[in-house]
């Protein structure tokens, strides 16, 4: 059976594209054509599509999608709480998921996510191989290739393999404030150093894509050298490990393989327009998939906000997936608060972006929010909020006893003051006369609108 690139290339729409071009409101050949090109990836396991899975896209012309890390930890949290994270970030909107997770039971856990969520599920099979033997200097390639294509006939929809940070990059991080940051990157920096041989996971890639292109897994190319400070930003060891993503990209869409590329990280304001367009450039338009990015390395405890502030920008300039930052990053494993922080934030950077970029739909639900503001209508304005429960939660925790939800007020300015309420007194004196239908005419000529970034 085709992947999804194959089937594009060869002129065929599936059923996953129909499905995403309805949910995109996008033309079901346009959808092929971004498939066949790379440019957009529908990241759809076999086996989880025959689980209840609805795909997806993730690509420069479809929706920004935002990804919630989850998992427990060797130390902290238990497979129920975890469970509880995942049904709290898809409650919230997160559109993929991805299990994280370290310690026992990790195939049973991953197990019953699969199982449980409509929503692309990825993960790192390089953290399971790590927790089986205890030293990832034991591991052999055979023994990886395993761990992938158990994880493939479980379901997995996308895998984040490092296997662009190479031998030779390794001197790169020497100088670095704060050295190599990922895990996967960690752990294989170690088993080249210990072997004094070059990254296994890159010189058997076609292997890896062989296993993918069997499940319709998509790569998520993994980057092992992210920079973790501003200070590593845009530096040699990043950009090095960047060239080797875009060779593999090439390669993978050769072997019929989807692919995405992660990007950074770390990474100050004015960086983030260079960051994304080089990644477009080097990498052939594949999506990417970014990590915040944080703008800050001094926001510890709020970095939900760094981080909403860098993937606003970073979906802005072309990125198609961000993954979510919570306010514990750096601090700890989140807890299920942290984790309605982190994909609240994430959604609404994620949402301006496309507002700003004029995806279809997007701009209407504010302009219904709008209205329900102006109108009073509490009811609505809480259906419509990205996190219903919290905008209700904080009207009623400071609303006047006896205030109801059709109030022409709220308790910031209150009857006497509130301007939306003094609109509609002068909007029924006037009659509403003088008031244009179309303001389009009254917008100077000297201030066009921006056009969305390519």
């Amino acid at each position: 059976m085709p992947t999804q690139i194959q089937a594009a290339r060869a002129g065929t729409i599936t059923p996953e594209m129909e499905a995403v071009a309805q949910a995109e409101h996008l033309p079901a050949e346009l959808v092929r054509e971004e498939v066949a090109r790379g440019r957009m990836v529908i990241p759809a396991n076999r086996i989880h599509l025959q689980k209840g899975l609805r795909p997806i896209g993730i690509g420069i012309s479809c929706r920004t999608k935002i990804n919630a890390n989850l998992g427990k930890s060797a130390l902290q949290s238990c497979v129920e709480n975890e469970l509880e994270k995942v049904r709290l970030a898809i409650a919230l909107g997160a559109d993929t998921v991805m299990d994280l997770s370290t310690g026992k039971d990790l195939e049973w856990l991953r197990e019953k996510i699969i199982d449980s969520v409509q929503v692309p599920v990825g993960t790192v099979p390089l953290y399971e191989v790590a927790e089986s033997l205890g030293d990832i200097a034991e591991m052999t390639p055979k023994y990886f290739l395993d761990v992938v294509e158990r994880q493939a006939a479980q379901g997995v929809d996308y895998m984040t393999v490092h296997c662009a940070l190479l031998r030779a990059h390794l001197p790169l991080v020497v100088g670095r404030t704060t050295g190599i940051v990922s895990r996967g990157g960690a752990l294989i920096a170690r088993w080249m150093s210990v072997h004094n041989a070059e990254n296994p996971l890159y010189t058997h890639f076609d292997e890896i894509c062989e296993i993918f292109r069997s499940y319709d897994v998509t790569w998520s190319l993994g980057d092992g050298l992210r920079p973790g400070s501003l200070a590593d930003a845009s530096d040699e060891a990043q950009l090095a490990e960047l060239r080797v993503m875009g060779e593999l990209t090439r390669r993978a869409r050769a072997m019929g393989c989807q692919v995405m590329v992660e990007g950074p990280g770390h990474v100050p304001l004015d960086q983030i327009e260079f960051n994304v367009k080089l990644q477009q450039l080097w990498c052939d338009g594949a999506p990417f998939y970014v990590l915040g990015p944080v703008v800050t390395d001094v926001a510890a405890g709020y970095d939900h906000i760094a981080g909403a502030i860098g993937a606003a920008l970073a979906a802005w300039y072309g990125a198609s997936l961000l993954c979510y930052v919570t306010p514990r990053e750096h601090l700890g494993l989140p807890t299920l608060e942290d984790v309605r922080a982190g994909v609240v934030a994430f959604k609404i950077a994620a949402h301006a972006a496309d507002v700003a970029r004029g995806r279809p739909a997007c701009r209407q639900w504010d302009d219904l929010m709008s209205r329900a503001r102006f109108n009073f209508d509490w009811q609505e304005q809480f259906r419509l909020a990205i996190d219903a429960e919290t905008a209700r939660r904080m009207w009623q925790e400071v609303a006047r006893p006896g205030t109801t939800t059709s109030a022409p007020y709220c308790s910031m300015c209150g009857p006497k003051f509130c301007p939306m309420r003094l609109s509609h007194e002068l909007k029924e004196l006037s009659h509403g006369e003088g008031a244009p239908d179309d303001l389009s005419d009254h917008v100077p000529a000297e201030c066009p609108l921006r056009e969305p970034a390519v």
